[in-house]
């Protein structure tokens, strides 16, 4: 079940299936697909995703999946992948609150989010190898963009865990924090973000995605930024943002 609330400017996506520690089944997929569609048409300056119960998201519901008939293309490639793309090309900043289980599917929504805070006991990796199965929803990409390919693989072949606490020190996410902190950081981190200059942010969130998916290399991203801040320029944020600066007083940004 995914539950979306919106409250001023916010988007809040709960993944609420607790009691199979909120692994996603193809209907969920749709319903997580829908829900940010709905924050998308509505404008939220912010979205948070969070997960209810023991975990943030234990990767794909495979009860009752038969290997024999699983469509695995249909659920990764006709599913997974395309709402993967539409959170990481969600217009505005996005922000989730991991907790105890982050693995398979659940990793791959991390991946795809903008900033991830995670509590410290996380449980962060590939736990494939006992399935028989290939970690997927851009795993291998993180893992190897951060830690390289020693790391992963032995990861990988072992089907170790990193703690919350240890995959912020190797770089995969922004912060860790206590269990009980890490939801309200995260909504007073996206709160201030829904505030704040939305399209300087999206032009930011591009240049990343240029670097991360296309290898920009530094004179290409000049370029992008160059190009960011001249479209800036005409923007009422910018002129807000230059006349509080002359004024001393403290900018109220819209969003345009």
């Amino acid at each position: 079940m995914i539950d979306l609330r919106i409250d001023d400017d916010v988007a809040h996506v709960v993944l609420d299936a607790p009691g199979k520690l909120n692994a996603l089944d193809e209907q969920s997929l749709r319903d997580l697909d829908a829900a940010y569609a709905e924050a998308e048409t509505a404008a939220v300056r912010a979205l948070v995703l969070r997960g209810e119960g023991r975990a943030f998201c234990a990767g794909r519901d495979i009860a009752g999946v038969d290997p024999a008939t699983d469509d695995v293309r249909g659920y990764l490639e006709g599913l997974l992948a395309p709402l993967l793309r539409r959170m990481a090309d969600f217009p505005a900043p996005t922000f989730a609150a991991a907790h105890g289980a982050c693995l398979g599917v659940g990793l791959g929504l991390l991946v795809a989010t903008d900033v991830v805070y995670v509590a410290d006991t996380a449980k962060v990796g590939s736990p494939f190898a006992a399935l028989g199965a290939v970690l997927d929803s851009g795993g291998h990409a993180l893992f190897y963009e951060r830690l390289g390919a020693h790391r992963t693989l032995d990861l990988i072949y072992s089907g170790d865990l990193l703690s919350g606490a240890e995959a912020v020190r190797l770089g995969l996410f922004s912060r860790s924090l206590p269990a009980d902190e890490v939801l309200p950081a995260v909504e007073a981190a996206a709160r201030a973000a829904a505030a704040g200059p939305t399209q300087a942010f999206l032009a930011s969130k591009r240049i990343i995605a240029a670097i991360r998916e296309d290898g920009a290399g530094l004179w290409d991203v000049v370029s992008a930024e160059n190009s960011a801040q001249a479209r800036l320029r005409d923007t009422e944020d910018y002129r807000e943002g230059f006349a509080a600066f002359g004024a001393k007083r403290p900018p109220v940004f819209r969003g345009h």
